[in-house]
């Protein structure tokens, strides 16, 4: 009965080895600002800034136009790309709606954070973000 019990302790235990999420660390992040008119025409025109300093790897604010033109939104991303997130290789904008990984050449949605090209498995870690009518933003998880 004892060797049964240490057989099936044993399977137990390596079934578990080499079973990685390849997640994005939990950090904690209460980032607290003002947009700039700078930064909010940057904003609209680009579709992302970055901060730096919090976060994994900083973090992305996007700004979402809706196609239907009925409106708009923000999402906040950590600029940590889920391809080896060990690493910490911070995303980059490649154009109005798409991030790249420059490390593994991944790439992406700003729209929310979802992989567009491998080899990304795992959706970019998104934040809560609030914005107020006099543009302050506060990002928080």
């Amino acid at each position: 009965m004892g060797k049964i019990a240490g057989f099936i302790l044993a399977l137990f235990l390596f079934s578990a080895c080499g079973k990685q999420t390849n997640q994005v660390p939990n950090v904690g992040v209460n980032l607290n600002g003002f947009f700039t008119p700078a930064q909010l025409s940057e904003l609209k025109a680009k579709g992302a800034i970055f901060i730096d300093g919090y976060g994994v790897a900083g973090i992305v604010i996007a700004y979402n136009v809706d196609p239907s033109g009925a409106g708009f939104s923000y999402k906040a991303f950590d600029r940590c790309s889920t391809v080896n997130p060990e690493n910490r290789c911070a995303v980059t904008l490649e154009n109005a709606y798409t991030l790249d990984d420059p490390c593994s050449g991944a790439k992406f949605s700003l729209l929310d954070g979802t992989p567009t090209k491998a080899p990304a498995k795992i959706a970019l870690k998104q934040y809560s973000i609030s914005i107020s009518a006099n543009n302050n933003y506060r990002v928080t998880n």
